[in-house]
């Protein structure tokens, strides 16, 4: 019986699907999309020679550029015209909403509605612009200063990288708000998921032909693999866990009937940021690490370079330090933008909803900011954990690849994310066909009284 309800119900949601003409071109438009992207990720940008780059990564590909090539889709590795990715817009995204709830200026076009965003949104684009010109002349630099990787260092190889990557960004930047507006998803994440999910048949490949030539234990592979396995059930499990609130509405009044009182309640997520916090900590650490790494890469190294590259280097104590500090700080500071206590309460005071044993007000919003905080600690630490727990295994383990909890998080998240929105567009659609189906069934009625 089981089994044949949920074949029924597979059914219908395939004939809903089959039916949701917009819902089919929206996935289009994002398929479409991420090709091009992966399009780019193969283009490099001139005036490179690709062997002695290649050679140059292989020593930088254990630290943070491999993170950084993964996130990108491999496209750091051969220097492609998006190996800046998105990570500048996402930086400039990070500056702009930290100044957002400190400068009075921009907190005001916060509370203007869908104009001061529209505003706001443009000041960050004005911002990624900048910091990728910053980063794309930082790269350029440290290219020339690489022996034999630039065959014609100067002035013209710095502005054609300058333009070329810079441009690759601003095109990421408009090509995933084209898909946000046009598509399916948030067109940033999935571009980050996109890099990610090429890069994984190329590392698992890797692996395992280490395993045949006998360089990693074959129980070593089983033992990552149960380890993935576990981290992928535990993040879906906290992923869906959230904290109910019994909201009580009580018995009114219209005209002479009485409506008695309801309940209802009010989810809160045990992780409210999401992936926002490991993405915006990766995205910090990485703009001094890339130009670090690369400034490496030359044959008079200054030693305070060599210093801080180990300090701050991928699988280092002070990288894992300030990856923990950037977590948890973006994780309450994303939960604070996106719920506010003081705004729910009043809601549901002005709704004439409450939290029972709770006085409306005041008290429901101090009740609701002390709940938040303490779901806030516990998602903190399970993000920290997620993200952690895989680097210090590739860091003391030398397990021989990178696919770290960051990344599994991404693709988790953006994989509930967009299934979730194509759902709630059968659901819009099946909504329309109904409220269609009804008019016509009424006007029908009204004809056959005439």
């Amino acid at each position: 019986m089981a089994s044949a309800a949920e074949q029924l119900a597979a059914n219908i949601n395939f004939a809903a699907f089959a039916k949701a003409t917009d819902l089919q071109k929206r996935i289009w438009y994002t398929i479409i999309a991420l090709v091009v992207y992966r399009i780019g990720t193969f283009i490099p940008i001139p005036g490179i020679d690709p062997a002695a780059f290649a050679q140059a990564f292989q020593q930088q590909a254990g630290g943070i550029l491999g993170m950084f090539n993964t996130f990108s889709g491999g496209a750091v590795e051969r220097m492609a015209v998006f190996a800046l990715n998105v990570m500048p817009y996402i930086s400039a995204s990070i500056i702009m909403q930290l100044m957002s709830t400190s400068v009075p200026s921009l907190e005001r076009l916060k509370k203007e509605g869908e104009v001061g965003r529209k505003q706001i949104n443009q000041y960050t684009r004005y911002l990624t612009l900048l910091l990728a010109v910053v980063q794309s002349y930082g790269i350029a630099i440290g290219l020339q200063s690489s022996a034999g990787v630039v065959s014609n260092p100067g002035l013209f190889f710095v502005a054609s990288t300058v333009i070329t990557l810079t441009g690759g960004t601003m095109f990421l930047m408009w090509l995933g708000e084209q898909v946000t507006a046009r598509g399916v998803g948030n067109g940033i994440s999935l571009i980050i998921f996109a890099g990610i999910v090429a890069e994984l048949p190329r590392v698992i490949m890797s692996t395992l032909a280490l395993a045949r030539t006998g360089d990693i234990n074959p129980f070593a592979i089983f033992a990552i693999i149960a380890v993935m396995l576990g981290v992928i059930i535990f993040v879906v499990f906290i992923e869906r866990s959230q904290r109910r609130l019994v909201v009580q509405y009580p018995k009114r009044q219209q005209g002479n009937r009485m409506f008695m009182g309801e309940s209802s309640f009010l989810p809160l997520k045990i992780n409210t940021a999401g992936v926002i916090p490991p993405i915006f900590a990766s995205s910090l650490l990485m703009l001094p690490q890339t130009i670090v790494g690369f400034a490496g890469m030359g044959a008079d190294t200054p030693e305070w370079v060599n210093q801080l590259q180990g300090f701050i280097g991928y699988g280092q104590p002070g990288h894992m330090i300030l990856y923990a500090l950037g977590i948890i700080f973006f994780c309450f500071f994303y939960t604070s933008i996106v719920f506010n206590p003081e705004e729910t309460a009043d809601n549901l005071r002005k709704y004439g909803g409450f939290l029972p044993g709770i006085r409306p007000g005041k008290k429901t919003a101090e009740y609701l900011d002390f709940v938040l905080t303490r779901l806030t600690v516990i998602g903190a630490a399970y993000i920290t954990a997620v993200c952690l727990l895989p680097e210090i295994l590739i860091s003391y383990y030398g397990v021989p690849f990178y696919l770290g909890g960051t990344s599994i998080l991404i693709v988790i998240s953006v994989t509930l994310d967009t299934v979730a929105q194509i759902q709630s567009h059968l659901v819009a659609h099946q909504y329309e066909g109904l409220i269609k189906r009804s008019k016509l069934r009424g006007s029908g009625g009204g004809i056959v009284k005439k």
